[in-house]
């Protein structure tokens, strides 16, 4: 006979019974059976069937038995439905007891881990020591290790010219001893440094040349040094027949210029502002000096009047010397020009917005004080944005305006201008809050403005402002551009079939995306200075030896502070919300949380451990036909929404972290306290308070079961402690 074949005894056989009928699902064949099948095939063995019915039993169990019988069956029913609760209690404290043991085994692996951290810590200290004796070593030789390096390049450089002097030498030996051969890898071997040695010297001839041709056209320079210049020239063979002829123009263009008014060239100067415009280098002096000048914030009007000015010019000297080709020089110096003060002014626009963002900085470093600094610089960053770019498109529609032949050439080109210059404005202005906020890195300098920022750590306050201002980008400023963009919607050289350069869509788009980014990374900014509150609560104070409860923890007071810091700032960017507070009736799980519950009402006063451990035993049963509530939806960017989901992080952080410790009477008893208490104070803080009082309550559940002795706090002594540190906040309150 088998191992599986034994028979069982009754109390094991009723033993798996049992656990089969708690854990075994219901059959939906069974279920589904009609009253009239089910009767048809009734019997007194079919009490422990599911489709059980018990008027129909005692009916037939009076029918069959007599009135002796009936008693003897009521006797036998009463002592299986004892032993039945028995086997019941008795196995689940059996597996709450494997399951403490297991923790404690768990709790002494981690203290012999710590002592090899120790271990760890003493092998670092040594490792670190055997690199400083190196590094001192190192540092001690550097110096000759330069030296030696040095000679060693001298050295390989001789070697180099001493196989080059000798080359025709060895070529000689290899002819006379016929090893062609070797001739040729001598030969090969030398050509790569007659190479680097001829492109080398031909580099700077070259800029030898270009320096002396400066030198002969420069009216700075003196005759002698100019005919020095050209001797120079001569001996390195460059063509001086057509230096003659260039001086002769030169000289021929400076003659024709003296007959010009010279009122006129008087009057352009003052308009450019001092800007020296002899007609003999109007054409070229004047343009590079409209371009510095765009190099700063310039006006249109300003831009405009100097173009006037420097085309009147050239027009005069194109009547005089035709052959020069001015006007074509002329319209692509403009067209540089033009496309400069373009980016400048867009690179300018960005500047202005980085300067609120500036203060925000300062402002949440202490260095300045202002009684609400995020909403002040909220509302200067969107006022500079619109206004700003309201400004500059006043300053492009100028330049189409304008009756100027330079500028009229350029339109086309003017319209695609303003349209990619948008585009691209918004896209460094997006990848710049990402990069303040820390959660983009990017090598391109040109995105970050303020050196002495990026040194500082991510500000949270910083991190909400540029998530809200995104937002606003996305429902306001983009739409309010668009529609005053419309006059620059022209053809253009892209022309229809690309169509426009600037994509409001796509824009906004980015920003979206953006805006839902940076709302969730300031969460988590704040949650995880909560965490760094709860790891210091939790694995500072030894639960096991903890002491009876005379108050609410100080971690609740730092932990309440926190949660007014982030209201603050909160309250000063975003809107509040259209959404009624969701209360604990309007949850779409139960009323009454059945796990939850023996932990909230008058059943918590028992009268010893036993009472309490069939209350725990009753909430772990409650727990499978508990209905689901949906705890983490999606934030929105208001002040209730966000405040709420940092709760609930918070919550379920703290319920992790008592799920990793072992309590006393005590300590659960602390808990329970600092909970109700925090209970108490966010309930008109918290939007979904049916789903922090949810949580509130899993806490609780949480340390009752990981209790020694659960047996928790009168409502009495609870509700005289939390009205206590209710008073003394309030009288601290004023002083604060």
């Amino acid at each position: 006979m088998g191992e599986d074949d034994v028979p069982l005894d009754d109390k094991s056989k009723r033993m798996r019974d049992l656990l089969s009928s708690f854990y075994s699902p219901d059959h939906p064949n069974s279920n589904s059976m009609s009253p009239k099948a089910t009767s048809r095939f009734a019997t007194l063995d079919t009490i422990n069937t599911t489709p059980f019915d018990a008027d129909q039993y005692m009916n037939l169990l009076v029918q069959k038995s007599n009135l002796e019988g009936l008693l003897q069956r009521h006797v036998e029913m009463a002592a299986e439905i004892k032993n039945l609760d028995t086997d019941l209690q008795m196995l689940v404290y059996e597996n709450y007891n494997k399951f403490v043991s297991a923790t404690d085994a768990i709790k002494r692996m981690n203290n012999n881990i710590v002592g090899m951290e120790t271990n760890m810590e003493q092998l670092l200290e040594k490792i670190m020591s055997v690199q400083s004796r190196s590094d001192g070593v190192n540092t001690s030789l550097f110096e000759k290790r330069e030296h030696i390096e040095k000679l060693h390049r001298t050295r390989n450089l001789l070697r180099k010219v001493q196989f080059i002097y000798d080359l025709p030498a060895r070529l000689a030996k290899c002819i006379k001893s016929e090893a062609y051969a070797d001739a040729v890898k001598y030969y090969t071997g030398a050509m790569p440094i007659f190479k680097d040695c001829k492109r080398a010297s031909e580099e700077a001839i070259a800029i030898i040349i270009k320096a002396l041709q400066g030198k002969v056209f420069s009216d700075s320079e003196s005759i002698q040094a100019r005919a020095e210049a050209v001797m120079l020239l001569k001996q390195l063979d460059f063509p001086v027949n057509n230096l003659k002829v260039q001086l002769f123009g030169k000289l021929e263009e400076f003659l024709v210029d003296l007959h010009l008014e010279s009122k006129e060239i008087r009057h352009s100067s003052s308009d450019l502002g001092g800007i020296p415009l002899s007609p003999s280098s109007c054409a070229h002096e004047a343009l590079e000096a409209t371009q510095q000048h765009i190099k700063k914030q310039l006006a249109s009007a300003d831009l405009v009047t100097m173009l006037r000015v420097i085309w009147t010019n050239v027009l005069l000297m194109d009547e005089v010397l035709p052959e020069a080709g001015l006007r074509d020089f002329t319209f692509e110096a403009a067209h540089v020009a033009i496309k400069q003060y373009f980016a400048c002014r867009f690179g300018h626009l960005l500047l202005d917005i980085s300067g609120t963002l500036v203060k925000v900085h300062d402002n949440q470093k202490g260095v300045i004080e202002e009684e609400y600094p995020l909403q002040a610089a909220l509302e200067i960053s969107k006022n500079a944005l619109v206004q700003g770019s309201m400004d500059a498109l006043l300053d492009f529609r100028r330049l189409l305006d304008e009756n100027l032949e330079v500028l009229s050439a350029l339109t086309d080109l003017i319209i695609d201008w303003v349209q990619e210059g948008f585009q691209e404005f918004f896209r460094k202005l997006s990848d710049q809050f990402l990069v303040l906020s820390r959660k983009k890195y990017s090598a391109n300098q040109d995105l970050i403005f303020w050196e002495g920022m990026q040194g500082d750590k991510v500000l949270p306050g910083l991190v909400l402002l540029l998530a809200q201002l995104s937002v606003f980008i996305e429902q306001n400023a983009i739409t309010r551009i668009s529609e005053e963009i419309s006059p620059f919607s022209g053809s253009g050289y892209r022309g229809h079939d690309n169509g426009p350069a600037f994509v409001p869509a796509e824009i906004c788009r980015i920003f979206q995306s953006a805006g839902e980014e940076l709302l969730q990374h300031y969460i988590s900014l704040k949650t995880r200075k909560i965490l760094i509150l709860l790891k210091k609560r939790f694995i500072t104070p030894n639960w096991v030896k903890h002491k009876e409860p005379r108050e609410v923890h100080m971690f609740i007071d730092l932990l309440l502070q926190e949660l007014d810091t982030i209201l603050n700032e909160v309250k000063q960017i975003l809107p509040e919300g259209l959404h009624r507070k969701h209360r604990r009736t309007d949850s779409n799980g139960s009323n009454t949380s059945s796990r939850s519950n023996p932990l909230r009402d008058d059943k918590l006063v028992r009268s010893n451990t036993q009472k309490a451990r069939s209350q725990l035993l009753e909430s772990h049963l409650a727990k499978l036909f508990k209905q689901k509530m949906e705890i983490f939806t999606k934030v929105e960017h208001t002040q209730e929404s966000v405040i709420t989901t940092i709760i609930k992080l918070f919550l379920k952080s703290l319920q992790e972290f008592v799920r990793l410790q072992t309590f006393n009477r005590s300590g659960f008893q602390q808990i329970q306290l600092d909970i109700h208490f925090l209970k108490t104070t966010l309930k008109d803080t918290a939007e979904d308070e049916a789903a922090v009082d949810f949580l509130l309550d899993e806490v609780i559940v949480a340390a009752a079961e990981r209790c020694l002795d659960p047996i928790p706090l009168e409502p009495a002594i609870v509700d005289r402690l939390t009205q206590a540190k209710l008073a003394k906040n309030s009288e601290q309150s004023p002083t604060s």
